[in-house]
């Protein structure tokens, strides 16, 4: 089962932002045995949020999205996904509960004054309007939940808030594939050699070994270490321990020059 991530967001395109959102996410993964398969970035346009979350609900994925869920002008994830999956947006009776209970905690007076029906009450009440059959994804840091439906989950941008919602979210509905994967790595910086020479020996390896892959990353040096290519497999530990004997075999037939990674 692929894991996606959508991080939404004019701020984050201009370079006003600079995305956390993904590294986070996958050390999230990553501690949980999982990893993750594909991410996307997408400014504040409707029609372009609208098509990206269509293909991604259609892929059956599990897909966290981040930014987008509040309810001022910019903000349009909650409509975009009840647009994508032709469903219409509804109050959430328990959103709109915690919604009223942050407003009477934040009130600067005392809360038996605050009237929950005034025009800016009534707005906040939009950050709990959801896609119709939504689910609810707590938010311990300030209460105004977000939400879950069809294997998508919907957060706010702030990381203070996403982060601990999303590491809910796996805990909470995905524990069963935790670690249900066995991986290991292996590589090994091989110098001055060229990615060109070395291919025939990677494609050689894919092919006897289905349960691995083999990667290349080029590095042109710096003033600590010459130029090279970290080399490696990974994937299934037993295809990877052979896998990995065959490829140092390689490049000792090439007369290679390498240490380990």
């Amino acid at each position: 089962m692929a894991i996606g991530l959508i991080i939404i967001g004019d701020e984050i395109l201009s370079g006003k932002r600079s995305d956390k959102h993904l590294p986070h996410v996958i050390e999230l993964l990553t501690a949980r045995g999982l990893q993750l398969d594909w991410a996307e970035y997408i400014g504040d346009d409707r029609a372009r949020i609208v098509a990206t979350l269509q293909r991604s609900f259609a892929s059956g994925d599990i897909v966290f999205c981040t930014g987008g869920i509040g309810a001022t002008p910019d903000d349009h994830t909650r409509q975009c996904a009840g647009l994508a999956l032709e469903l219409p947006l509804a109050i959430h009776p328990e959103a709109k509960k915690l919604i009223q209970q942050r407003i009477l905690e934040t009130a600067p007076d005392s809360a038996s004054a605050v009237n929950l029906d005034s025009p800016e009450n009534l707005h906040k009440l939009n950050m709990g309007k959801f896609p119709q059959g939504a689910e609810l994804i707590p938010n311990p840091y300030n209460k105004i939940p977000g939400f879950a439906i069809r294997q998508h989950y919907f957060v706010p941008g702030f990381p203070v808030m996403a982060w601990p919602m999303l590491e809910w979210v796996l805990d909470t509905h995905y524990p069963h594939l935790f670690h249900q994967t066995p991986y290991a790595e292996q590589a090994v910086l091989v110098f001055e050699a060229m990615e060109s020479t070395l291919t025939p020996m990677m494609e050689a390896l894919e092919a006897k070994y289905l349960q691995i892959k083999v990667f290349s990353l080029p590095s042109v040096g710096d003033a600590n270490i010459r130029r090279h290519i970290e080399l490696g497999v990974k994937g299934e530990p037993t295809q990877v321990a052979a896998a990995f004997a065959d490829m140092l075999a390689g490049l000792d037939g090439f007369h290679a020059e390498y240490q380990p990674a």
